[in-house]
């Protein structure tokens, strides 16, 4: 009976007992609930990934316009005669001929003969200079008796003492290895000694006043905080390693990148010297690119400045 109107009401079909409403399965309470946030969380992350692909994809477009827009301005030139085509053919011809020198095996034969000499020169290079550097760097007696006699040498271009390499060492691998050692060695050398330097005195003192010994100190303090100079000499001697052992693999050389420039030059096959030169370039590229991520890597230590 409703107490206001005095009339008694029937219950609902949901209210009666044993009804068919009773049998039918109801979802349990928390499922609702927990399928919300599993839901936002998924479109949050796929918006995230949409953001990050965005900037990918933008950072690409940026960074290989200017790539672009020389290739275009390579292959058009010489098409609408601004260039003489006999001496700068288009892009397309170039590529073409690089296609046949890689198909004909003479492109991996010459590419692999120099890579061979310069990580050679390069990792004896390093492999000396790192150790010679953090001495001179670090003790001052090494660096007052070794410092006129680094100033004699390193004021001397490496290509200027090319024929001294020849003469003493010959035509064959060991003169031109030799040239690459001595050109990379001093960019390694240098920039070491700075950065053995330049480390904080005050993180030298902080470790000293730990009683750390002369070894650790060395490996906790010196090597760490010598590592972003010393990559920058690093590589530095990368790009002067490929540079100097074109020029050598020009004299007297039967195989490498720079003897398949100076053939094609005097064979006036153009498009392959062009192609030549463009393989060197790829190689520079991506061997620094290859030491920007070990220095990242062997320097990931630091914080980032922000703006």
């Amino acid at each position: 009976m409703s107490p206001a109107t005095g009339t008694t009401t029937e219950p609902s079909l949901a209210e009666r007992p044993g009804t068919v409403v009773d049998a039918l399965p109801r979802p349990p309470a928390s499922v609702a609930p927990l399928a919300r946030p599993v839901v936002h969380a998924a479109a949050a992350r796929a918006r995230r990934a949409g953001r990050r692909l965005l900037r990918l994809l933008l950072k690409g477009v940026t960074k290989s316009a200017a790539i672009v827009a020389l290739i275009l301005l390579w292959e058009t030139a010489p098409r609408l005669g601004l260039v003489d085509r006999t001496f700068l053919p288009p892009f397309s011809e170039v590529a073409d001929a690089w296609w046949q020198l890689a198909a004909d095996g003479q492109l991996a034969d010459n590419t692999w003969a120099s890579l061979t000499r310069s990580f050679s020169g390069f990792g004896l290079a390093v492999a000396v200079a790192v150790p010679l550097g953090l001495l001179i760097g670090w003790y001052r007696p090494v660096a007052d008796l070794l410092g006129p006699l680094l100033e004699v040498f390193r004021n001397t271009a490496a290509l200027a003492l090319l024929p001294v390499f020849v003469l003493l060492l010959g035509i064959g691998e060991t003169s031109k290895i030799s040239i690459v050692l001595y050109a990379c060695t001093w960019p390694i050398l240098l920039n070491t000694i700075s950065a053995v330097r330049n480390v904080d005195p005050t993180l030298i003192r902080l470790a000293r006043s730990m009683d750390l010994s002369a070894p650790r100190l060395f490996q906790k303090v010196i090597l760490p905080s010598s590592v972003p100079v010393m990559f920058t000499g690093i590589r530095l001697a990368g790009a002067v390693s490929i540079l100097v052992l074109v020029a050598a693999e020009m004299i007297g050389a039967k195989a490498g990148l720079g003897y398949l420039i100076n053939a094609s030059q005097y064979n006036f096959a153009i498009p392959q010297m062009y192609a030549g030169i463009i393989t060197i370039s790829v190689i520079g590229v991506a061997f620094n690119q290859l030491l920007v991520a070990m220095e990242r890597r062997l320097s990931s230590w630091r914080v980032p400045a922000t703006a």
